[in-house]
């Protein structure tokens, strides 16, 4: 028995430390996060970056703004009334962040942790016609107020601190492999913990990877979302048409030319018989 349970507690003793060697891993992964937001050249868009193992697992980039809706008293300090505040992801936050097969996450902290942004990224697989094929999404996002924080609020009745959340989300959806690129600003509605409000979410100039980067610090092949293929199309509809009708000008100048000159060349057989004695 004595040995028995010696080896039970070793091996207990042993799983304690791969336990704890597996959460030091984890929090040291955490900390391998860069804020690269200097490097733009757009004032309102920042750069992060997660690594574990010394290599890049989740890129983002993207411009984002909260409208968030708060009560404050009226002049007659009996009647409420909603003002809103704009807040805007500033450059220099601290980041934080994780990556997994199947999951990574990207937290965002600014204005002395007044504000927190939690985005969370899944990547599933599906089976369509062609085989399973596999994408990723932006499955949630969680954003954290403290409507005490002065600069952006003004007197708030129900001051202190507000989460947001996402509510079924499916967003930024592209195909494994390849991150997302959008220029066009898309809104995303968070539902407030202060009651009957609801915060929105402006994400633009969005460039996001959170799985399967293959180069250090690159974006894989971009896919595009569809406001800004149609952007795209409608920028380059007028010029190939143009080119199309130009090309239809040429040629036809170019048969009218060729016909003109061929029946030019023709010998014109006159139809008055009186004119034949001076053929030959």
């Amino acid at each position: 028995m004595d040995l028995r349970g010696r080896a039970f507690s070793s091996v207990y003793r042993l799983r304690v430390l791969l336990m704890l060697f597996h959460t030091m891993a984890r929090i040291m992964a955490e900390q391998e996060v860069e804020n690269l937001s200097g490097l733009s050249t757009n004032p309102e868009k920042d750069i992060f970056v997660v690594r574990e193992n010394g290599t890049t697992c989740l890129m983002a980039e993207f411009a984002a703004k909260f409208i968030v809706p708060y009560d404050v008293w009226a002049s007659n300090y009996v009647d409420l009334i909603t003002e809103q505040a704009d807040i805007s992801l500033t450059r220099g936050a601290e980041v934080k962040g994780r990556c997994g097969h199947n999951e990574s996450e990207l937290q965002v902290f600014w204005v002395d942790r007044a504000y927190a942004l939690k985005m969370l990224f899944v990547k599933e697989s599906h089976n369509a016609s062609k085989g399973p094929e596999a994408t990723w999404r932006l499955s949630k996002v969680q954003f954290v107020y403290d409507s005490s924080e002065k600069t952006h609020f003004k007197e708030a009745v129900s001051a202190g601190k507000h989460t947001a959340n996402s509510h079924h989300l499916s967003a930024l959806v592209t195909p494994a492999g390849k991150s997302y690129e959008c220029q066009a600003q898309q809104t995303i509605s968070l539902a407030s913990s202060d009651p009957q409000k609801t915060v929105t979410m402006i994400l633009s100039a969005v460039h996001i990877q959170p799985f399967d980067i293959i180069s250090d610090f690159v974006f894989s092949e971009e896919h595009k979302c569809p406001v800004d293929e149609r952007e795209q199309l409608e920028e380059t509809l007028p010029l190939i048409l143009g080119l199309i009708l130009g090309l239809v000008i040429v040629v036809t100048l170019a048969i009218y030319h060729i016909h003109h000159k061929m029946t030019a060349n023709q010998v014109q057989i006159p139809r008055d018989r009186s004119q034949y004695k001076h053929m030959g």
